[in-house]
C-alpha cells in the first residue's frame, strides 16, 4: 500500500472510510451513465422542450435534469468527509478549507437543481385546465431552468466551483502524504484543474461550444478515474485499519 501505515490515519472512523469508499464508486458509476443519456437525448433548449420531455418520459426527464448528477454529489459528502478524516494530519489547516468549499459547493448545486420540482410542474402543466394556469406554471419552470442553468457548461455555476477548488486542494495534499498514490493526487489536479480551466473559457470564450464540450468531457472522465482511485484507497484504508485492530 505504498509504506501506508494505519497509524497514519484516523482510526476511529472505519466504518467512515467504508462508507466513503462506496459512495465514491457508485458516484463513478453514475456520472458516465449521465454523460450517455445526455448525448442520445440532448438537452432541452425551451421550456417546452422540458415539459415534452418530461410528459413523454419521466425518467428520461430526470436524467437529463441532472438526477444521477444530484446523487453523485450527494455521495461525495461522505467521501470528501472520510478524505479529510484520511489526511488531516498531513495539513488540518488546509483539509479543513478545502471539505468545507467541496461540501459548500455540494450544497449550493443542490440548491440550484431541482429535478423532482421539475417532474411535478410538467403533471402540473398536464393537468392545468385553464391557460391562466398553464401560463403561472411556465413561468415557475422558466424560473427553476434559470437556477438549473447556471453551470459550469452554460454559465457560471458557484456550486462547481467550489467543489472544484475543495477538490484541487485535496488533490495537493494527496500529494505531500503516503497515504493516497501520486497517481490518484495528480488524476485529481487534472479533474479538477479542468473543470476550474472552464470558468475561463467563460470569460474568453463563451460561445465555444466545441471547446465547452471537450473541457466537460476531459474534465469528467478524470474525475471518474479520481473517484474509483480514492473509493479503492478508502477501501484499503478500513481494511488495514481493521487488521491491525485485530493484532
Amino acid at each position: 500500500m505504498n509504506n501506508f501505515s494505519a497509524e497514519n490515519v484516523d482510526s476511529n472512523w472505519k466504518d467512515l472510510y467504508k462508507t466513503g469508499g462506496v459512495a465514491a464508486i457508485i458516484a463513478a458509476v453514475l456520472i458516465p451513465i449521465e454523460i450517455i443519456v445526455l448525448t442520445i437525448w440532448p438537452l432541452p433548449t425551451t421550456v417546452m422542450g422540458y415539459l415534452t420531455l418530461f410528459q413523454s418520459n419521466n425518467l428520461i426527464g430526470l436524467i437529463d435534469a441532472y438526477l444521477l448528477e444530484v446523487v453523485a454529489y450527494v455521495l461525495m459528502v461522505p467521501m470528501f468527509l472520510a478524505i479529510y478524516l484520511a489526511l488531516r494530519r498531513v495539513s488540518e489547516g488546509y483539509m479543513v478549507l478545502a471539505t468545507i468549499l467541496a461540501i459548500m459547493g455540494i450544497t449550493v448545486f443542490l440548491a440550484t437543481n431541482n429535478p423532482f420540482s421539475m417532474l411535478s410542474l410538467s403533471r402540473q402543466y398536464a393537468a392545468a385546465t385553464t391557460e391562466a394556469q398553464k401560463t403561472i406554471i411556465f413561468a415557475a419552470w422558466q424560473a427553476i431552468l434559470v437556477n438549473t442553468n447556471q453551470r459550469a457548461v452554460g454559465g457560471f455555476n458557484m456550486g462547481f466551483f467550489l467543489i472544484s477548488v475543495g477538490g484541487l486542494l485535496v488533490s495537493a495534499v494527496m500529494l505531500r502524504s503516503n497515504i493516497f498514490s501520486k497517481a490518484t493526487a495528480y488524476v485529481g489536479i487534472l479533474a479538477f484543474a479542468i473543470s476550474l480551466s472552464d470558468y475561463v473559457r467563460i470569460i474568453v470564450a463563451p460561445s465555444a461550444l466545441t471547446l465547452t464540450l471537450i473541457i466537460a468531457l476531459a474534465s469528467a472522465i478524470f474525475l471518474i478515474i479520481w473517484l474509483i482511485l480514492v473509493g479503492r484507497r478508502l477501501f484499503q484504508i478500513k481494511r488495514a485499519i481493521s487488521k491491525e485492530q485485530v493484532y
